[in-house]
């Protein structure tokens, strides 16, 4: 393999690993603030044992977010050399602005969220929570910003091929831009929606769920009822914006081969690109032209239209599959949580019961938010090749010259310590939900201090 492809997957190792963490944490950071103003509003100990107990959820995926965002960052001097010095007058401010304005945020006041209970003040400590859930979803707009103008970009020209901002205003809200960021903070809520249903079942399953279990359950069956339907659409609205600036991105989803009228939809096929068809087809006449342009008789460009210039054809085909399949089922699985717990509404007690199926199925889909993500963010990547600045910078010249063996021994080390790096989250996580703490942990000699306003 070339330094090319090597770059690639050493990126696409480091991003796939990078983004599960803030997927977790840019949604938590608002459920802990709802379990904390809960317990401020009811003072029932269950809302502050699920805070406690999420906070340290919160924590591990915040340090192994931060840590692989830093491993992330130097690639883009060590294996994209090119792309820095582009479009670094653009790229550069976007990603400093995400560390002045969003990560100071976070790691200002996390310390105080997480140890600050008894020395502090109550609103001191919400508020704490109240700006880390803040610069989490502040630190998703401008790396989204970024990426998105790497999708659509705007505002902008060439001198001596260099990209030069000449409208900031153009270049932060691009034109896809906010349908990437309501979909991907809509994935975040169900990401950790799902994930806390799928603890908070496994705590169910095992017996060792506490009161604050069945609180985090039903907040986070809600969560995931009311995100997911709301998901679709913005989906469907992304997809239209797509097919507007990256119509080759939705001929390769799609599977389109040749421009058409009345495009039907392919459920599912195994793309060949060399001969240019879907093998075993299974179709919907005129489907895709309904979804796509939401007009049956539209004409939807084909791959036939951008030779040499369209993404590959199978990885986004199945990854943009999985990624619907998974949204639609935790769809049903939500709602379906979502009627149980409906139907108990009038039933005065504190405690959740869910059905065993159906805490099964939770736990088995804990991390279902991940593929979904994973998936979506695959598309959304392989699906602007070969280009890392749409339609103007290719991929393939700003990428390293370092020799191809240097590549690939980092890529193996990456490989080897972020899958043993996972296997520990899941069990700590794993851990953790098998042997919570029953109470939320003592305040510290000194409290009367912070409830006095210290």
């Amino acid at each position: 393999m070339d330094a090319l492809l090597l770059s690639r997957l050493q990126f696409a190792a480091n991003i796939s690993f990078h983004i599960l963490f803030p997927t977790i944490t840019i949604a938590l950071g608002w459920f802990l603030l709802y379990f904390r103003l809960r317990f401020l509003k009811t003072r029932d100990p269950a809302w502050e044992e699920a805070y406690y107990f999420w906070t340290k959820v919160f924590a591990l995926s915040f340090a192994l977010g931060v840590v692989s965002g830093l491993v992330m960052s130097f690639q883009f001097g060590t294996n994209w050399p090119g792309f820095m010095e582009k479009t670094g007058d653009i790229s550069g401010p976007l990603l400093g602005y995400e560390v002045i304005t969003a990560f100071f945020l976070e790691a200002s006041f996390l310390g105080i969220m997480l140890f600050g209970r008894g020395r502090v003040s109550e609103r001191v400590h919400v508020a704490a929570t109240f700006l880390v859930a803040f610069g989490t979803t502040l630190s998703a707009f401008w790396i989204l910003s970024l990426n998105s103008w790497m999708q659509t970009p705007a505002g902008f020209e060439i001198v001596d091929g260099k990209f030069i901002p000449v409208d900031w205003l153009a270049v932060v809200f691009n034109p896809s831009f906010p349908y990437r960021l309501a979909h991907k903070l809509l994935a975040s809520t169900l990401t950790a929606s799902f994930l806390i249903a799928g603890l908070c079942a496994w705590q169910l399953i095992k017996g060792s769920a506490t009161h604050g279990t069945h609180k985090a359950l039903r907040a986070a069956m809600v969560a995931a009822a009311v995100a997911m339907p709301l998901q679709f659409v913005a989906g469907d609205m992304h997809g239209l914006n797509t097919l507007e600036h990256q119509p080759a991105k939705i001929a390769a989803l799609e599977g389109i081969w040749q421009t058409e009228k009345s495009a039907p939809l392919t459920l599912f096929g195994i793309p060949d690109e060399a001969a240019g068809t879907t093998h075993y087809a299974v179709k919907i006449p005129k489907l895709a032209s309904l979804i796509l342009a939401h007009d049956m008789d539209a004409e939807l460009k084909g791959l036939n239209e951008f030779p040499g210039a369209h993404p590959p054809v199978a990885p986004i085909f199945w990854a943009f599959r999985v990624m619907v399949g998974v949204g639609t089922l935790m769809l049903m699985v939500a709602w379906w949580g979502a009627w149980v717990l409906w139907r108990q509404r009038r039933e005065v007690h504190d405690r959740v019961k869910l059905p065993r199926p159906l805490l099964w199925t939770l736990a088995g889909m804990t991390f279902s938010g991940w593929l979904a993500t994973l998936s979506g963010w695959y598309v959304t990547e392989i699906g602007r090749q070969p280009f890392i600045v749409y339609g103007h910078l290719r991929t393939a010249d700003v990428a390293t010259t370092l020799p191809s063996p240097m590549i690939a021994a980092t890529l193996t080390a990456y490989l080897i310590v972020y899958g043993l790096l996972l296997i520990t989250y899941v069990g700590v996580l794993k851990y953790m939900a098998e042997h919570p703490f029953k109470h939320a942990p003592e305040a510290p000699a000194g409290a009367a201090l912070g409830k006095a306003g210290v």
